[in-house]
């Protein structure tokens, strides 16, 4: 069912109404009046400019409450992780105010988020910190993970309309118990005149090992490739598509560039649907989203459809914005392998009361 929280803009009931005929107003003046609104609203759109749109992975964003219906629950007072009241609090403080510093203090239009366990954390984070005067609404689903992680969107009410949202399940046909995150697909309706479908994914990851895994991202890449060429096929032409996400793949990894065909800003051509605006790190700020060892991977990207390079008006993606979020904050000095490392909340067992194993990444939109 889904946890989709949604607060709708109403208008105060008249305790009587006139006749038109003995209306003191003229009508037409009336009519002129609300087109006016209609206008100045559309112009106040206009004058925002840039847009910026956002994926994060939260790394475990849990409750503190034992759920019964569920076998995990390893992040609570009495489980594995000792989950207390006040580490979800300094968690859910940590989150925002790392998303009001990468959104630069204005609203994001939309935030694909992964590895949060409910409607819970996300309404304490986005209705009872400041990010409640972004106007934020919330898209969430229960999932089919086993540790009851999904994914959801944040979107700005001030910039995006929504229209219809579902979940998208992957499948597998070799195990009809395969269970594993949905991948999460809304489409919104932009105040100043475009349709934007999103999709955020977060694909099965690399525990097990990367060769005995493939196939399951694959299935993920697959799965979503379909949905992106019904789109396509029902507008019969390429509509504008954000796809986003932790892929658990780099831009270089068949189920990224082969299965999905998402193509490198440099090499797409005119047969081309999908261009993915992370493949360059040196274009991005910073040199992966998160780190094994030595060595940083870029596991968090923005994918976006041709139509919103390669068009000259309306919703278009401003170039060389591409970026992975690299707050000090976000680091701590890495004494086994050098240079820095992540500040996460967990490592194993052990707390230490940080952000997550992953970096923010976003891109910026702008109107033609």
């Amino acid at each position: 069912m889904c946890q989709n929280i949604l607060y709708l803009c109403g208008y105060k009931k008249l305790r009587k109404m006139r006749p038109l005929s003995k209306l003191k107003v003229p009508l037409l003046f009336l009519l002129f009046i609300e087109f006016q609104i209609v206008v100045s609203f559309a112009a106040k759109a206009q004058e925002s400019g840039e847009t910026r749109v956002a994926f994060w992975n939260f790394e475990n964003f849990f409750d503190p409450f034992v759920d019964s219906t569920r076998m995990y629950n390893e992040f609570t007072e009495n489980g594995s992780q000792h989950w207390t009241k006040s580490r979800f609090y300094r968690k859910r403080n940590n989150m925002y105010k790392a998303i009001l510093a990468f959104s630069e203090d204005e609203p994001i239009a939309v935030l694909g988020i992964a590895e949060v366990e409910n409607a819970y954390v996300l309404n304490m984070l986005f209705n009872q910190t400041p990010l409640k005067t972004h106007n934020y609404r919330i898209i969430h689903y229960e999932g089919d993970d086993k540790r009851g992680i999904d994914v959801a969107m944040a979107y700005c009410i001030d910039k995006l309309q929504l229209i219809s949202t579902e979940t998208v399940k992957v499948k597998n046909p070799d195990n009809k118990h395969y269970r594993t995150r949905d991948i999460l697909y809304a489409k919104f309706f932009d105040r100043r005149g475009d349709t934007i479908h999103c999709f955020v994914n977060h694909w099965p990851s690399r525990y097990g090992g990367e060769r005995e895994t493939i196939k399951l991202r694959a299935l993920a890449a697959n799965t979503l490739k379909h949905k992106v060429d019904s789109l396509v096929f029902l507008h019969q032409t390429i509509p504008k598509i954000i796809i986003m996400g932790d892929f658990n793949d780099t831009p270089d990894d068949p189920s990224i560039c082969e299965v999905l065909s998402a193509k490198s800003p440099e090499k797409y051509d005119e047969n081309a649907v999908l261009v993915n605006l992370f493949t360059d790190g040196r274009r991005l700020g910073f040199d992966g989203t998160l780190k094994h060892q030595y060595n940083w991977q870029i596991f968090d990207q923005i994918i976006v459809s041709k139509s919103l390079i390669d068009n000259d008006m309306g919703l278009s993606y401003k170039p060389n914005s591409a970026t992975i979020v690299h707050n000090d904050f976000l680091f701590e000095k890495d004494e086994s392998f050098g240079g820095v490392k992540l500040f996460r909340t967990y490592v194993g067992p052990k707390y230490f009361g940080g952000y997550s194993d992953h970096l923010p990444v976003y891109i910026d939109l702008i109107f033609k």
